[in-house]
């Protein structure tokens, strides 16, 4: 530990020739005496519950104004465990030979797309991302773009292009610190803990041990206590992700509100200067042309500064804004120019001498090939004996118009909309930002505290349920302008889709970080719910786009990797597994179903149902191939025909049969909501032939069986295996007259899942195995089914919550967020899935938004049982249990006959939140 601390000032803590150099207690790894003091008195404990990540934290300070919950490391932390990507050594002998032809194929497929056609694979299995145990809260609104920024204060992961991601550590972007005392600099500090071999002239080396990271999604803090200083900085850090709203929501800004305290007895000037890279130093930046210019822009009393970095190079030019607030008791200055490569002298002595940036006016020259460029901004205050002052910075991307797609297509981003199309709207989103976000803060605060301030959810949940949105801006997320064009071909048959995009727009997002494909349904199944909870208008759009693409075809030919049979691109009335890679799977056109139900009874929106309800029966009808005896139960092929694609499935099974009735259990409703008497009739009787079949040929006393094939491994207790009934809870079925699965035989086979799947598999630490063997063994018969998948967990927890198993929800569920967030430094890119030892697949994916389904299931429940559950069970030390909080209207009256629009009531379930 003294080696770590002895590394802050390493280089001299000021730089040569500092008048700070002997300052009293500024040598590195001494604490004052005044400081040692104040950690003495002070009495502000930092709340208990963090466990490990914090245990390193050798300072006092709590920051300003930092929330109780949420996700909280140390920034000297390290974490033990290192594991790898999930890779071909991996696999056991027995699966290689499973996959050897799929092997070959995607070898083949791999070599033509990467070394012939220069391009990035969909997904790429022998290029997996390392694991980098580095992120925290992307920066950015919906569908701009985001960069994000490590819990170490370095900006680590760019995404600004649509879904193409730079994980990449710019070390020029940074904030530092300087603190001057009697007209003379006494401390100067780059506010990281880097050591890199560019800007040497720099005080890099900052001590970790006195600071710590705080993240409750969509904001961040970063505490600092400066040794020796009696300073402590709070950075908070605000980006505009506000539910229900439609407009701040899609913005590509950030903002970082920097609180100063002074707890000595000496006033002090204190300045805060934001340094960046124009680019990122790759070979976007090659060619030169960069160059950056000055900014002042005075609106409604309000007057921000900064720079504009100008990045003109292709494929999509756009400029970087970073600006700070102007008051009465700021100033703010610039540096339009410095090299990021080289020493970094020139700007340092610039803020050494006097605080200041020396601000020359007009823009810097164009870079020359090979050359880079970098800014800064640099706003200061006066800091009062035992007081405080604030400072506040924005970053604001503006790539208003992106080529995307295979074509090369050109789009305007959802925010253009408000700010124009013109590329000139940097400053404006700039000083929006910054004149906005207490606003924005306040919006977030009603939408967060009725969740924190309830007492009875264990904290860990506070933070995973905020903390796991990060995907819907970092996900690779799009959000366009439609153009009237754009949706004519089909707006004779959905009458509300012109007039859905228009409004709204067309949302996209990647099914994960490394699995580029777009909206990738069967995935979606799951992450929806946090969608059409938080942006209801955004998934019906996304619904929409869904609709389109079953209603075409391409009856284009092509070779499946999986299977390697030939087929069609698309065929008609057939829900594609995404918005850019076809297939025909299973429980595709049944999840399509069960979404548009969902959405209705969530939203109330009659005339999205009325439009929904032929592409509905279409997909249904094209299903009904798949019931080959008749018997009211779909089978499937004998390969990985479903979400599961990696793990054959013979025949009747539980997850897709699951899925299967649920879907005619609501068509039944649907039926009977659009007075179609025969359909409902036609439906019923299936469901009462398929109710029968799954019962009879998948449930053994203890579980449903995986499937009814002859195969050893047909007997493996699947965690999924409820997801019809979850999904029936979620939209008010599956009780009383519209029961499709015995209550008690969904209750019994959760409790064998949590018995078996959970408490089971590692120590019931890591939350639900896919697949267990009856004798306790997790099941290896396939490359899938020993993995936890975070989503399918988290849904199978709201599935608990919603059966009444409320204990047993939030301990399988909590052992997916220790595992991800505290033990393998997994924070903000949430895997698809993890072994019990060693590796992990396919980081920052979509699957775990379905987090929000346990929120739902909470309300919901919470509702039925009155205003709190009084439970006094507990989990690692905290209480289990639900109040009302939030609540969702509750349909009454449903039943397979006579459910009608009055019983769902005259407003929309999601009104009220």
């Amino acid at each position: 530990m003294e080696e770590n601390v002895g590394t802050e000032g390493s280089e001299g803590d000021l730089g040569t020739g500092s008048p700070a150099d002997t300052a009293p207690g500024n040598r590195p790894g001494r604490e004052s005496p005044e400081d040692a003091k104040e950690r003495r008195d002070s009495d502000s404990v930092l709340p208990e519950g963090h466990g490990q990540l914090m245990a390193a934290y050798e300072g006092t300070a709590r920051g300003h104004r930092v929330p109780e919950f949420g996700w909280r490391i140390c920034l000297a932390h390290e974490f033990p465990e290192k594991r790898k990507p999930f890779g071909a050594n991996h696999v056991s002998l027995s699966n290689k030979m499973k996959h050897l032809g799929m092997g070959f194929r995607y070898l083949k497929w791999w070599y033509h797309k990467t070394q012939v056609e220069k391009k990035t694979p969909f997904i790429d299995m022998l290029n997996c991302l390392p694991l980098r145990q580095i992120y925290g809260c992307p920066l950015g609104g919906i569908g701009g773009g985001t960069i994000t920024r490590g819990w170490r204060g370095q900006f680590c992961r760019w995404q600004l292009n649509p879904g193409i991601y730079q994980h990449r550590t710019v070390m020029a972007d940074q904030f530092t610190i300087c603190l001057r005392r009697k007209g003379q600099t006494v401390y100067q500090q780059v506010l990281s803990l880097e050591h890199p071999n560019v800007l040497r002239n720099w005080n890099w080396g900052l001590c970790g041990f006195f600071a710590f990271y705080h993240a409750l999604y969509p904001r961040a803090w970063t505490v600092y206590q400066l040794p020796g200083q009696q300073v402590t900085l709070t950075c908070r850090q605000v980006t505009p992700i506000l539910p229900h709203d439609y407009q701040d929501s899609s913005l590509p800004v950030g903002v970082f509100v920097w609180d100063v305290e002074n707890t000595g007895d000496e006033d002090l000037e204190v300045s805060i200067m934001f340094s960046m890279r124009n680019g990122l130093g790759g070979r976007h930046d090659g060619p030169g042309g960069l160059w950056n210019e000055p900014f002042c822009l005075e609106h409604n009393g309000e007057t921000v500064q900064g720079l504009l970095l100008h990045h003109p190079n292709p494929p999509n030019p756009y400029t970087m804004a970073v600006a700070a607030r102007l008051t009465a008791n700021t100033t703010v200055t610039h540096v339009t120019a410095f090299d990021p490569d080289g020493t970094g002298q020139k700007v340092w002595q610039d803020l050494l001498l006097d605080g200041q940036l020396d601000s020359p006016s007009g823009p810097s020259p164009p870079t020359q090939k090979g050359e880079g460029t970098g800014g800064a901004v640099c706003a200061g205050a006066h800091l009062p004996r035992r007081g405080r002052c604030q400072l506040e910075f924005a970053l604001a991307w503006d790539m208003p118009k992106i080529l995307f797609g295979a074509k090369g297509q050109a789009h305007y981003r959802r925010y253009t909309r408000f700010f124009g199309r013109e590329g000139n709207a940097a400053p404006a989103l700039c000083h929006y930002a910054l004149t906005q976000y207490s606003s924005w803060e306040e919006r977030i605060a009603s939408w967060q505290n009725p969740v924190l301030e309830d007492r009875s959810l264990p904290a860990w949940y506070k933070s995973a349920l905020f903390n796991e949105l990060y995907f819907l801006a970092d996900g690779g997320t799009i959000w366009l302008e439609v153009t009237e064009e754009t949706t004519e071909e089909f707006g004779g048959v959905l009458n509300q889709l012109q007039p859905t995009l228009q409004e709204y727009g067309r949302f996209a997002y990647l099914e994960g970080q490394e699995y580029h494909m777009y909206n990738t349904y069967d995935v979606h199944f799951y992450a929806s719910f946090a969608l059409i909870m938080l942006w209801p208008k955004l998934e019906l759009s996304l619904q929409y786009d869904m609709a389109v693409a079953t209603l075409s075809e391409d009856l284009t030919r092509r070779k499946y990797l999986m299977s390697g049979m030939t087929a069609p691109v698309k065929k008609k009335n057939v829900i594609p597994h995404d918005v850019g890679d076809p297939a025909d799977w299973k429980d595709l056109n049944l999840k399509f179903v069960l979404q548009i139900y969902r959405d209705f009874y969530l939203t109330g929106n009659e005339n999205f149902l009325r439009d929904m309800w032929p592409v509905c029966l279409a997909v249904m009808e094209s299903e009904m191939k798949f019931d080959k005896d008749q018997d009211g139960l779909i089978e499937n092929g004998g390969y990985a025909d479903q979400t599961y694609d990696g793990w054959i499935t013979t025949g009747p099974s539980a997850y897709c049969g699951g899925l299967w009735l649920a879907a005619v259990a609501v068509m039944v409703q649907m039926a009977a909501l659009c007075g179609t008497q025969d359909v409902q009739e036609k439906y019923s009787s299936i469901l009462s032939r398929g109710r029968e079949a799954y019962e009879r040929l998948l449930w053994n006393g203890r579980y449903y069986n995986y499937d009814s094939s002859t195969q050893p491994q047909s007997r493996i207790i699947m965690s999924d295996q409820c997801a019809g009934q979850w999904f029936l809870g979620a939209c008010g079925l599956g009780k009383g007259d519209t029961e499709v699965f015995p209550t008690s035989h969904v209750i019994r086979a959760l409790q064998t899942i949590f018995e078996v799947n959970v408490q089971g598999f590692a120590g019931g630490a890591m939350g639900a195995v896919n697949g267990m063997q009856p004798d306790g063994i997790p099941d290896t018969s396939s490359v899938q089914s020993d993995e936890v998948w975070v989503g399918v967990v988290y849904g199978l927890a709201a599935t608990m919550i919603q059966e009444g198993l409320i204990q047993e929800g939030f301990l399988t569920a909590e052992g997916c967020y220790r595992t991800v967030w505290e033990r393998l430094g997994m924070a903000f890119q949430t895997p698809e899935a993890y072994c019990q030892h060693r590796v992990f697949r396919s980081l920052a994916y979509m699957r775990p938004l379905s987090i929000w389904a346990m929120q739902l299931a909470l309300q919901r429940h919470g509702r039925a049982h009155g205003q709190g559950l009084g439970l006094t069970e507990q989990t690692s030390g905290e209480s289990i249990g639900v109040t009302a909080g939030q609540q969702f209207p509750l349909a009454v009256g449903l039943n397979t006959k006579s459910k009608t629009r009055a019983d769902l009531g005259q407003k929309g379930l999601l009104d009220s939140v």
